[in-house]
């Protein structure tokens, strides 16, 4: 590194760097920058908008601007995610627990989509957050039945691929349900990926767009993860009718899907923003997967080799990483997986120098608090220490949030608009 970019880091503002960064990675999903760009032809019948997710309503706000004709319909958002619209109507409901207003939300949802002609367009605004959004139960199964699946699958560990696989087979909107409703009106998807490696099919389970995952995986995938489901979930996952429709069915032969958001490109912008500002940026990966803990320890290391040696990477640095991490619920504290990520990551570099470190959902919002995650840097462990808080027996019983709390490390930027995963950057100086 040149004497220049050096002098650069040591002149900067550690958490105000690092918040740019994640503002840049943002800014880069914006559906108002990103929605224009993939709008469908016009067709000679209705255009009915639905859609669902913790960015659903800036979706809509963004298409009803872009869109040139008549249009109608409904999304459904997290509680206090709302913007304003004139033309699509925005309902809000609860994440990530289903409840009674996403229930309707779904009903009305499939009601608006039903007994449309080959000449109506329906475009559907998708992204993170909308499995809970739409809770849906199959025929014989109830609210608190899928209620239950979705909290055994949040304390399971499991993928977000095998969790979204069991998700649409129990319901009557996820796993492609949605479009066949709509057939025979042509569905255009919308979808900003939240999902590593950017499947639109497992994105919000995928309502419009079908999947290959059959009931036989979901039935491995309880097995596999020790989930203890309902015995009438079982008993409904046992059956045929639980099969959901498959990629190469008719009624999905006119459709598309065009994604329009990824951790991808978000990656790329922030990286970009920081060497804007003289830091040389590396990305490691856009779709890191396993348990939150692990990871945060594996970045650790990395962190230190740098400061360390210089390798893999040379200081200054900015080490930048997505995916969606998960976390096996091993006690009842408070915090989601970016910030057990980061407890993991604190502890991993106690003591060492020149290191800090942001871990944060790009939606605004990490597991059930109002961050979106947590700062960190080598004295961070020292002062939850000083706090009284104990950074490891925190961590072990996954409650990270009281840690980062205490010592006035969390991140709280509000809702987003928009949901790209999770965004992952170290300053090594």
């Amino acid at each position: 590194m040149t004497g220049s970019m050096t002098r650069a880091t040591d002149e900067l503002d550690p958490r105000a760097f690092l918040v740019s960064i994640f503002e840049a990675a943002v800014a880069a999903a914006d559906p108002e920058k990103t929605i224009r760009a993939h709008l469908p032809p016009q067709p000679k019948g209705r255009t009915i908008v639905v859609g669902a997710g913790k960015g659903a309503a800036q979706m809509a706000a963004a298409f009803e601007k872009a869109w040139d004709g008549p249009l109608e319909g409904l999304v459904v958002t997290r509680y206090g995610y709302g913007a304003p619209t004139a033309r699509i109507e925005v309902v809000e409901a609860a994440h990530p627990v289903p409840d009674a207003a996403g229930l309707e939300a779904a009903r009305r949802l499939l009601g608006l989509v039903t007994g449309l002609s080959e000449d109506d367009l329906v475009v559907a605004l998708v992204c993170g957050g909308g499995s809970a959004l739409l809770p849906a139960p199959a025929l014989g199964l109830t609210l608190a039945d899928e209620i239950a699946v979705n909290e055994a699958l949040l304390s399971s560990g499991a993928p977000i691929s095998a969790m979204n696989t069991i998700r649409k087979h129990v319901s009557t909107i996820k796993g492609g349900r949605l479009a066949a409703a709509a057939w025979p009106a042509r569905v255009v998807s919308l979808v900003v990926s939240d999902i590593p490696g950017d499947d639109p099919a497992l994105v919000a389970s995928g309502p419009t767009v079908p999947s290959a995952g059959s009931r036989a995986d979901a039935l491995a995938a309880i097995e596999a993860y020790g989930m203890k489901l309902p015995e009438k979930v079982m008993a409904h996952l046992a059956s045929p009718a639980a099969d959901a429709p498959r990629p190469d069915d008719e009624r999905f032969a006119r459709n598309e899907v065009r994604l329009i958001a990824s951790a991808a490109v978000s990656l790329e912008a922030a990286a970009g923003e920081a060497r804007r500002q003289g830091v040389e940026a590396v990305i490691l990966s856009d779709s890191i997967e396993g348990e939150a803990r692990e990871v945060g320890s594996v970045h650790a290391a990395i962190a230190r080799e740098v400061a360390a040696r210089d390798r893999p990477f040379c200081k200054p640095v900015l080490i930048l990483s997505g995916g969606e991490t998960t976390v096996t619920l091993r006690a009842k504290g408070k915090g989601g997986r970016n910030s057990e990520f980061l407890l993991s990551f604190a502890i991993g570099i106690d003591g060492v120098e020149g290191i800090d470190a942001l871990a944060a959902d790009t939606d605004g919002i990490d597991g059930s608090q109002d961050n979106a995650g947590a700062f960190c840097d080598g004295a961070s462990v020292s002062r939850m220490r000083a706090a009284s808080v104990d950074a490891k027996a925190m961590l072990a019983a996954n409650n990270a949030w009281t840690a980062f709390d205490a010592v006035g490390d969390l991140f709280v930027p509000g809702p987003t608009g928009t949901n790209v995963n999770d965004l992952r950057a170290i300053l090594v100086r």
